[in-house]
């Protein structure tokens, strides 16, 4: 891989400067989504350009840091992503922000490979990102200055250049940890958060309560920020951000628009909503004009030439769904007539033909010939790798990198179901296929990347614009 940032003491760097942090921890559940979350909030409130990113697959942490920052959040994730597109992303959202803040997933050093290289590390390396180490000092006083020493050793290639204690158990606790922190170590303290019950935000079981589906989610953001701006140093974090080295990376370009301009419709409402700004990008990028819409009240199905219904919480509003009769009746009429339709995992459990989950079942749309069961434990959960069966109706070549998170099961499936995905690593629809597919739709329980070459966007716009042509002939 060549060197992508240059050294901020080579003086014939031609970078570009882009302000940034990166906030990670010691561990998973320290805080730092809440804390980052409030940064966001603070600095946009201070009338700041900030530009959220997120490590990982997740949907639902994007959803507050890009509401938070009055912009979207975009995803850096090494499973999903080549480097370069990760660096050329990364340039491309940053390139006019006054700061960008990245929140990592689980801890500093953890991931799934030994050697590190899908590490929070490894992406702060990767993009030249100082680190803020959020950790949770619950129980601890001067047990904090090897934690902090050992996290620093480990990997010299990482600036460690500041701490935000979190959870703090008062003012003394406060004191006796920065005493601690300033005698033994080289590294500042720019916040200390008290333990404050304002600033948890409600979880379920796939984690944080989505900020699209809560009413009050802009009140809590306001809130937040306020906390955290009273206790984190904000010019001490914008300093570090400063301080970060000069990227040498080119923005990614998009490709120029086809001529035609197709209607794609996205299901977005409280039910759908896991959807990855970038592949929202990507598909305006194709001239795809995007219609929103809503499955829990819309009457009718607008004139579109494809659809999209992404992840969410279907199950949450199964009666809401059940209730909207006439447009599910609509929907299943559409997709047999060939309308190409891409679902993921809450797509897929919203056409099926039933939904059951704490003893109550209800109607869905019924045009993929099987039943949704909700569990109280995940089916699938973690990343995953697709390889086409051969007989995709999509016709795509090459493994697929993705992701799941499912506690529902697909049951009741006809033995000649057609898949259009072989499982190599995850669950699926079975533990062994993925993307049933009839007529112009498929739907799986994985969550692909829908931009680069290995996405989903490319072969949909293939479907739907042959699916215009053939109407229209």
């Amino acid at each position: 891989m060549s060197r992508a940032v240059l050294s901020s003491t080579d003086t014939s760097a031609r970078g570009v400067p882009m302000p940034r942090v990166f906030i990670s921890a010691g561990h998973k559940s320290s805080g730092k989504t809440t804390l980052t979350l409030g940064l966001c909030a603070a600095l946009h409130a201070r009338g700041h350009a900030v530009q959220p990113f997120k490590k990982g697959p997740d949907y639902i942490d994007p959803l507050w840091l890009g509401m938070a920052a009055g912009r979207p959040c975009y995803n850096l994730d090494f499973h999903m992503m080549e480097r370069a597109e990760i660096e050329g992303g990364f340039a491309r959202a940053a390139q006019d922000a006054r700061v960008s803040l990245v929140e990592g997933n689980k801890g500093l050093y953890d991931g799934l490979d030994l050697d590190g290289s899908n590490s929070n590390a490894a992406l702060a390396k990767l993009l030249g990102i100082p680190v803020i180490l959020v950790i949770d000092a619950r129980g601890m006083t001067r047990g904090v200055a090897p934690l902090i020493l050992g996290y620093q050793a480990f990997d010299c290639d990482i600036q460690i250049a500041g701490v935000i204690l979190n959870n703090l158990g008062g003012s003394r606790h406060e004191s006796k940890l920065r005493a601690v922190i300033e005698h033994y170590t080289d590294v500042d303290v720019i916040g200390a958060v008290q333990y404050d019950p304002a600033l948890q935000i409600a979880e379920r079981h796939l984690g944080l309560v989505p900020a699209n589906e809560q009413d009050a989610a802009r009140a809590r953001i306001r809130v937040v920020g306020e906390r955290i701006a009273a206790q984190v140093d904000l010019d001490a974090l914008l300093a570090i951000a400063d301080g970060a080295r000069p990227l040498d990376i080119a923005p990614t370009a998009e490709a120029p628009a086809p001529a035609e301009r197709v209607r794609v419709g996205v299901a977005h409402d409280q039910a759908f909503g896991f959807y990855y700004s970038e592949d929202l990008d990507a598909l305006r990028a194709a001239n795809a004009e995007l219609v929103p819409i809503d499955t829990l009240n819309a009457q009718t199905l607008p004139a579109l030439d494809g659809l999209i219904i992404g992840g969410g919480f279907p199950e949450m509003f199964m009666r809401e769904l059940e209730d909207n009769a006439s447009f599910r009746a609509q929907l299943r009429a559409a997709v047999e007539a060939g309308l190409p339709t891409y679902a993921e995992c809450g797509g897929l459990m919203y056409l099926s033909k039933t939904l059951s989950w704490q003893g109550q079942t209800r109607l869905m749309v019924g045009v993929v010939p099987g039943d949704t069961v909700m569990h109280e434990r995940p089916v699938g959960r973690g990343y995953a790798r697709l390889e086409p069966t051969g007989a995709d109706h999509w016709q795509e070549s090459a493994a697929i990198p993705a992701h799941e998170f499912h506690y529902s099961s697909l049951e009741n499936l006809p033995a000649d179901a057609s898949f259009a995905y072989d499982v190599k690593r995850g669950h699926g629809i079975d533990g062994r296929h993925d993307g049933y597919q009839q007529y112009n739709l498929l739907a799986g329980y994985v969550h692909r990347r829908g931009a680069g070459a290995r996405g989903w966007i490319v072969p949909f716009l293939n479907q739907v614009r042959a699916h215009k042509a053939r109407v229209s002939a």
